[in-house]
């Protein structure tokens, strides 16, 4: 009775805490992930308040919240635009991975980690954060901008990535040879292929199957299949995040819809004791000697990030503005990020690899809506003055005939 108590009184001082601080995260109109990482720090051993009772169902808790976030992810999306996407979009996806997935693998090289913290830190400063940037582009009124298709283009592309991404670094720190690990890649493959196919040709069919006037059948048919799915693709070592995001893809029309409305508040609550979770086996100690790192990681990443958006925005004919609002809103990194870190963390592989990408990502997710909304005025402000002439101000050194070189673009909807 005592140890139930004492679970009690933790796990519910973790929810309300939690709960907390989401409202003072959204008070002050910025995402709460680095609050929760915050508070995961601070209850994690080395910590002010070190958990005992709780913290093996927080460990499950943790896992539901990352196989939730994937699925509702996949909620958002239907096979035919992942398609659609793949086909048009792919050049800018495999700039997107060459710009940022490098300078992650340079520094692990640099630090003198092995091959496997160099392909879970690449995948830290490759995958942008697309919770983040959705909440970004609503605050900022931005989901009608002419450049918005195309960030979302970017992110539909790194997702699809991941489903193949997480059997890799799945395999790689399970320790199997070369040819296990191209039979769980083959495996990745082929299902992540037969679900498309069967969402492309079937997908009514499943839904109907699935879909129910009755919002509790829906959860708890909508809730097991996801669990069912993502614990046989675990067994497979493909990966259970990917098998909860293929049957997100499967769903599509009403119930994909009724799902995500009914999901919604599951996958906030179990997201954030994922970021708490991954705190509490981070050490408050061993972070001030990545600082430097992390902070020169984030730098490098945020100007590849913007470089990515600038370039593909520029590929699909958007003004300079757009362009640099394109940039600008993929530079946050959150939930993959610390994905992938953390499966890196469970495995043991490198002590520092947890810290650094909790350092990593405070400062990018607290950056990244700050570059959404400073890039563009910033770089006309910069462009402007190496463009003016001497003695004219920045704003009208722009001559009537440059002006006309590019469409308008105020940065309103398509029309």
């Amino acid at each position: 009775m005592h140890s139930s108590a004492t679970f009690l009184i933790e796990f519910g001082a973790i929810i309300l805490g939690l709960g907390l601080l989401g409202r003072l995260a959204g008070r002050l109109r910025f995402s709460p992930i680095p609050l929760y990482l915050l508070a995961g720090l601070a209850f994690g051993e080395g910590g002010l308040l070190p958990l005992g009772a709780s913290e093996e169902f927080v460990a499950i808790g943790a896992e539901i919240g990352v196989i939730l976030l994937l699925l509702m992810l996949g909620l958002e999306y239907t096979a035919s635009d992942l398609v659609s996407n793949l086909k048009t979009q792919y050049p800018a996806g495999l700039v997107d991975m060459a710009l940022n997935a490098l300078p992650g693998a340079l520094l692990a090289l640099l630090l003198g980690w092995g091959p496997v913290a160099v392909v879970v830190l690449a995948g830290v400063t490759w995958i942008s954060s697309s919770g983040v940037i959705a909440k970004v582009l609503g605050d900022l009124g931005r989901l009608g901008n002419r450049e918005t298709p195309v960030i979302l283009s970017i992110l539909v592309l790194e997702d699809l990535a991941m489903a193949v991404y997480l059997p890799i670094i799945t395999a790689l720190l399970a320790g199997v040879s070369l040819a296990a690990g191209s039979v769980t890649l083959a495996i990745a493959l082929g299902v992540a292929g037969l679900v498309l196919f069967v969402a492309v040709r079937y997908g009514r069919v499943l839904s109907r199957f699935v879909s129910s006037d009755d919002p509790e059948k829906l959860l708890l048919v909508v809730l097991g299949l996801t669990l069912l799915v993502a614990g046989l693709a675990q067994q497979l070592q493909v990966s259970a995040a990917v098998g909860a995001f293929l049957v997100g893809i499967a769903l599509s029309g009403e119930v994909a819809e009724g799902a995500h409305n009914l999901l919604a508040p599951l996958r906030d609550l179990f997201a954030a004791v994922f970021f708490v979770f991954f705190g509490l086996h981070t050490d408050p100690e061993s972070i001030p000697p990545v600082i430097l790192p992390a902070f020169a990681l984030a730098v490098v990443t945020a100007l590849t990030k913007i470089a990515t958006g600038y370039w593909a925005a520029r590929r699909a004919g958007i003004s300079s503005k757009g362009r640099w609002r394109a940039g600008g809103t993929l530079v946050a990194r959150g939930e993959f990020s610390i994905v992938i870190a953390g499966l890196a963390v469970t495995a043991g592989i490198e002590p520092d690899l947890g810290p650094l990408a909790t350092a990593y990502v405070l400062v990018l997710v607290v950056l990244g809506p700050l570059t959404a909304r400073c890039t563009e005025p910033f770089a006309l402000w910069l462009t402007g003055r190496r463009t003016a002439p001497a003695g004219t101000p920045p704003e009208h050194g722009a001559t009537p005939e440059a002006r006309t070189l590019e469409p308008v673009d105020d940065g309103g909807p398509e029309r």
